[in-house]
Parts: structure tokens; C-alpha cells; sequence
């Protein structure tokens, strides 16, 4: 067993260039830096949970402000945040040590989970932190039923030998 494991270790360590391994997303950004910009840099980090009566979508967006986003949920679920981030002011100079901070357009789309009443759809955005709250459909409330669950009773056994 430990020699499989060996093996494999060194299979992952040879796909490595660092010693760690790269998902496809890190190699693209090896071989094709943009300046130091990789392709997801703008991209929102997102979350989707479930509630009894909806879904929250949160999606962090710092730095953009509220009327450059577009939300749009299409009718196969899928919801799409775009939008853009914008300087304000112009930062370059000999004294400039980092430039680290990415402007641009940016579109991310994440399928939903269920059937939910997209006309009702709510959005808030504040201190750089997008929350969506989508109600379930009165369908989708009704396609679960409560079973509950009983302890089966213990017939005593005859232990007398």
C-alpha cells in the first residue's frame, strides 16, 4: 500500500511545477499572465443557501459601485451578476510600488437549485457585499413532506437457554 501511495505522490509531483498541484484554472494563469491580472481576479466569490421559504444568493463585489451591476435570472434558473469596476483616479508614477488592484468588466452566472418564484426576486447591496433573496415557488414549498420517524419498539427476547 505505501508503494501506491509513493507512486502517486510522485505522478502528482511531476505535474507540479512548484511541488504543489495546479488545477487548470492556475496552469492557464502560469502560461498566459496578463501583467500579473489573472482571468478570475474580478471575478465575485459567491454563495447559495437554502432557507425554509427562499434562496439567499451572496455575492462579495467590493469596489463596484450599485449602478454599475446588472442582474438577470434567466427562466432554466440561472442567475447572472455582471458588471464593472471602474478608476477612479490614475495611479502611476516612478514612485509606485504596487499595483495590485484589477478594474474591468466581470460576468459570473451560477445555476439556482429549485423552482423559485423569480418575479418576486429581491436584491441589496452594501459595504461591498450583493445578498439576493429569491422566494421558493409555491410549488417547490409543497414538494416536501415531513416524514416522521418512530423508534420501532423492542419485542423483549427470550434469553433463557
Amino acid at each position: 500500500m505505501r508503494e501506491i501511495v509513493q507512486k502517486n505522490d510522485d505522478n502528482m509531483r511531476a505535474m507540479s511545477t512548484t511541488g504543489q498541484t495546479h488545477d487548470l484554472r492556475s496552469l492557464w494563469n502560469y502560461f498566459f499572465d496578463f501583467g500579473g491580472e489573472t482571468l478570475d481576479s474580478l471575478q465575485p466569490k459567491i454563495n447559495v443557501t437554502e432557507e425554509k421559504n427562499a434562496v439567499l444568493v451572496t455575492a462579495e463585489i467590493p469596489g463596484v459601485k450599485e449602478d454599475n451591476l446588472d442582474l438577470k435570472i434567466s427562466e432554466d434558473g440561472y442567475l447572472t451578476i455582471s458588471g464593472e469596476k471602474s478608476c477612479e483616479t490614475e495611479h502611476r508614477s516612478a514612485n509606485t510600488y504596487f499595483n495590485e488592484i484589477s478594474y474591468g468588466t466581470f460576468k459570473r452566472t451560477v445555476p439556482l437549485p429549485m423552482d423559485l418564484d423569480y418575479n418576486m426576486a429581491e436584491a441589496d447591496y452594501a459595504e461591498g457585499v450583493l445578498s439576493i433573496n429569491i422566494p421558493k415557488s409555491k410549488e417547490e414549498k409543497q414538494k416536501y413532506k415531513k416524514i416522521s420517524v418512530k423508534k420501532k419498539g423492542n419485542s423483549p427476547k427470550n434469553l433463557q437457554a
